[in-house]
């Protein structure tokens, strides 16, 4: 990690073979915010009083941060939602480096989960702070304001490539070669109906629609 100076990268061995990984599957933009989510989920749990090594474990942080993309590769594309191909494939990568299952369930979960907001932001450092990373890299706005000039340090060696818009290229292309990928009112799924135009389906129309269990036939609605 040479070329990152000072930027506060753990510097391990198996988070370099995880960088490594990363680095040689993805696309260079989707790989810069990878690591752009780290920089920005630590300084975020920093800003809430939490420090790494103390309060969370800094390497799975990072772990999950640098592989919550891996499923917008080539090598990731399943047949399920990218976060859910991405989680299985960070999983077998670390398994394959002997990491306790303990430790792989809690990367499954941070790169599983990094698009259910909410719900992440509910969960263990080591989960949460992958998703408020990665929101911020998107979209820096909320209650936390980086220092003068931290962001010009950042993209001066990891520069966004059009970050957002490759991101959407990547997923959107993805679901469209498999509409698995993207089941109605999901946020793939949502960014699909946006590129096709199509409407999705109503409530009524999913429960009535064959195989049923006509839980609809002679219903009638409370006033």
């Amino acid at each position: 990690m040479e070329s990152y100076g000072d930027l506060p990268f753990p510097r391990t061995d198996l988070a370099l073979n995880a960088m490594r990984f990363a680095r040689g599957i993805e696309d260079p933009a989707i790989f810069n915010h990878s690591m752009r989510t780290y920089l920005y989920g630590r300084f975020i749990g920093e800003e809430q009083g939490l420090r790494p090594g103390r309060d969370y474990d800094d390497e799975l942080l990072f772990l999950g941060c640098v592989l919550h993309d891996v499923g917008l590769s080539d090598e990731g594309n399943g047949g399920r939602r990218f976060e859910l191909d991405g989680a299985d494939l960070a999983a077998g990568f670390l398994r394959e480096q002997g990491v306790a299952s303990d430790r792989v369930e809690v990367v499954w979960d941070a790169v599983a989960l990094h698009l259910c907001y909410d719900i992440a932001l509910r969960k263990r450092p080591e989960i949460a702070l992958v998703t408020a990373g990665a929101g911020f890299d998107l979209g820096p706005g909320g209650p936390y304001s980086l220092p003068d000039g931290y962001a010009d340090r950042v993209h001066a060696v990891l520069p966004r490539l059009h970050a957002a818009a490759v991101l959407y290229d990547a997923i959107v292309g993805q679901a469209a070669g498999n509409p698995h990928k993207a089941p109605p009112y999901t946020m793939p799924g949502e960014l699909l109906r946006q590129r096709t135009g199509e409407e999705w389906p109503t409530w009524h129309g999913l429960m009535t629609q064959e195989p049923s269990w006509h839980d609809y036939d002679g219903y009638r609605p409370q006033p």
